[in-house]
């Protein structure tokens, strides 16, 4: 006899049956299954039936708003104001009691403004007018309002170059 014929065959192990996915019985993963149904549908049946009625309309009148009225200084800004230096306009259509502008640029063609708005520090009525599109991204007014002249002057920051310039704005209307 030769040393393989003395051995029995190897032990195979046995294969384990699960029962189930996960360690959980099938009953009990049904149970799971059918109790989240139930609750999705219940949630989803009790959402529609909840609805809240409109708000009452608001009485009717002929008045504005009656939204906090900015100072009187920063509502002498509203106008069109013009660069003489090469006939940049830039128009303040109107501000809010925050010192939100709502503004537009031109040149001629209408510039992107991103950010506009004004404010009163040490009794002058400053604006910031930001510019973003093409051939003026980041491009940044700083202005203060001359009351005696009507002018608008300050700094313009040209972000392509990155240089600033001494600017002057005249009202045009």
């Amino acid at each position: 006899m030769t040393f393989f014929e003395n051995q029995s065959p190897p032990i195979r192990p046995q294969t384990v049956r699960h029962t189930s996915r996960a360690g959980f019985p099938r009953r009990l993963r049904f149970s799971l299954i059918l109790a989240g149904t139930a609750f999705c549908a219940l949630l989803v049946s009790c959402g529609s039936k909840t609805e809240t009625p409109p708000p009452a309309p608001a009485p009717q009148t002929n008045a504005a708003p009656s939204a906090a009225a900015a100072s009187p200084e920063l509502t002498k800004l509203v106008g069109t104001w013009e660069r003489p230096d090469g006939g940049y306009l830039l128009e303040i259509k109107s501000v809010d009691a925050s010192g939100k502008l709502d503004a537009a640029y031109f040149n001629p063609n209408p510039i992107h403004v991103s950010r506009a708005a004004a404010w009163r520090e040490k009794g002058a009525s400053k604006v910031v007018i930001e510019l973003n599109d093409a051939n003026y991204p980041g491009c940044i007014y700083n202005l203060e309002h001359n009351p005696q002249n009507d002018q608008l002057f300050g700094q313009y920051y040209q972000a392509a170059l990155q240089q600033t310039f001494e600017v002057a704005f005249v009202r045009a209307k």
